[in-house]
Order: structure tokens, then C-alpha cells, then sequence
């Protein structure tokens, strides 16, 4: 095993045992979706054509945004009690401590997710295998890269935070809500629909609702693809570059 790869274990036991040995916290985050889920799903019936395999895939976009992104509170918490610099100062690769972080937060919203698609299955939802397995892919690299920019972001917003609760509390939303997770679009006025085209979020959503509908193939899962795959990018090189530079 090499050095990388034994470290970024060991970062990810770190992180995971606490969930692991509370799974109802782990529940307790995903009242927000259940409810959206059982409630707001169930308005939507019918209204947007096949509004399970329309609406399923909003939910775990919406998850994949919460959750990953939290995880930089957790950093931010650390940052201020001291155990973040402790951990700098040990040899761990510091490539390793940020991929070990955000595979946690991946594994969470794995089993997440899954579960979400189960609870569905009853109220209409048809997955298509393949679909549902590449949708799952896509919404952890685009996860990972959310990952890493929180842990920047905690890092940038150290001790008091302000910069960080700006981000997730006053344009996550905002942005949540004009990538069309929740309602559709297209009957919305021109300029919300430039809104949401120029959004990111927008094509993972996209490329999500094609996917869970069994159309793997498509310019929907291409630029969903190529937007996952830039935004991981971007956020492992930025919080690369900052575990390098020392918190």
C-alpha cells in the first residue's frame, strides 16, 4: 500500500468512526429530504410527467449539496479548537487528509442516497440500473469537488466563519433553487431561465434526470459530466494548494 493511499485511509477512519458509532445523526440530516421527498414530491404527481423519476434525482442533487458542503463546519470547528493544527504537524500526506475528508462525506451520501431510491420505490419511482449506477458516479466526483471548496472555504473563513455562513446560508440556495431541483424551469420567465442556464448546478441536475430515466447517452450527461468533473478539479487543486501552504 503506498504512502498516499495508507493515509488517505487512515483520514477517512478518522472522520467516518464518529458517524459510524451515530448513525441517528446521520438520519436526523436527511429529515429535510424525507420531507421533500414524501411532502413536495407527492404535490408534483403527475404535474411534471413521470414526476418520481423527475423530482428523485432533484432530491439527491440537493443532498449532494447540503452534505458535502456542511463538511466544511466541521473544519471550521476544528480550525477554531485547535485539532486541525495538530494534525498539520503530523506526517500524513496533506493530499491524502483532504481525498480522505471528502471520501468520507461520499460514503455518507452514498448510503444516503441509496436509501432515498429505496423509500421511493413504493410511491412510483422505476429505476433503471445503469442510470441510477451512473447517476450515483457523477454525484460523487461533483460531491468530492464540493467537498474540497468547503474545506477551502472553512480555511478562508477562520476563526470567526462570516465568510463561510455568507456562502452556504446566503447563495447556496439561491443557486439550489434556480438549477430547477425543485420545480421545473421552463414555464418560468426569460430571465430565470438565463438565471438557471448560467448556474452549474443546473446541468448536474440535468444530467441526473436523464441518467435515473435510463438515457445514459446525451448532451445532458455530457456537460453534467464535464461541470462534476470541472468542479472537482477545481476544488481538489484550491484545497491542495491550501493544506500545502499550512491553516
Amino acid at each position: 500500500m503506498t504512502t498516499f493511499l495508507r493515509d488517505t485511509v487512515t483520514v477517512f477512519r478518522r472522520e467516518f468512526t464518529p458517524a459510524w458509532r451515530e448513525p441517528v445523526g446521520l438520519m436526523f440530516e436527511m429529515g429535510q429530504p424525507l420531507l421533500f421527498l414524501f411532502l413536495f414530491g407527492a404535490l408534483l404527481d403527475g404535474a411534471v410527467g413521470a414526476s418520481w423519476q423527475w423530482f428523485v434525482p432533484g432530491i439527491l442533487v440537493m443532498m449532494c449539496l447540503t452534505g458535502p458542503m456542511a463538511a466544511g463546519y466541521y473544519v471550521l470547528m476544528e480550525l477554531v479548537g485547535g485539532s486541525m493544527e495538530r494534525m498539520m504537524v503530523t506526517p500524513l500526506d496533506r493530499t491524502a487528509m483532504l481525498v480522505g475528508r471528502t471520501m468520507k462525506e461520499m460514503a455518507v451520501l452514498f448510503a444516503q442516497a441509496v436509501l432515498i431510491i429505496v423509500l421511493a420505490l413504493p410511491l412510483g419511482f422505476e429505476p433503471h440500473l445503469a442510470g441510477v449506477a451512473a447517476g450515483l458516479a457523477l454525484l460523487i466526483v461533483f460531491g468530492v469537488g464540493l467537498g474540497a471548496l468547503s474545506f477551502v472555504l472553512a480555511v478562508k473563513s477562520a476563526p470567526d466563519g462570516t465568510l463561510f455562513y455568507t456562502v452556504t446560508q446566503v447563495l447556496l440556495f439561491p443557486m439550489l433553487l434556480l438549477s430547477g431541483v425543485l420545480l421545473p424551469l421552463d414555464s418560468g420567465p426569460d430571465w430565470l431561465r438565463v438565471a438557471g442556464g448560467l448556474n452549474p448546478i443546473t446541468y448536474i441536475v440535468d444530467a441526473e434526470r436523464a441518467l435515473f430515466s435510463g438515457q445514459v447517452l446525451g448532451l445532458p450527461v455530457l456537460y453534467g459530466a464535464a461541470t462534476a468533473v470541472a468542479v472537482a478539479a477545481l476544488g481538489l487543486f484550491l484545497g491542495n494548494r491550501t493544506l500545502r501552504r499550512g491553516v
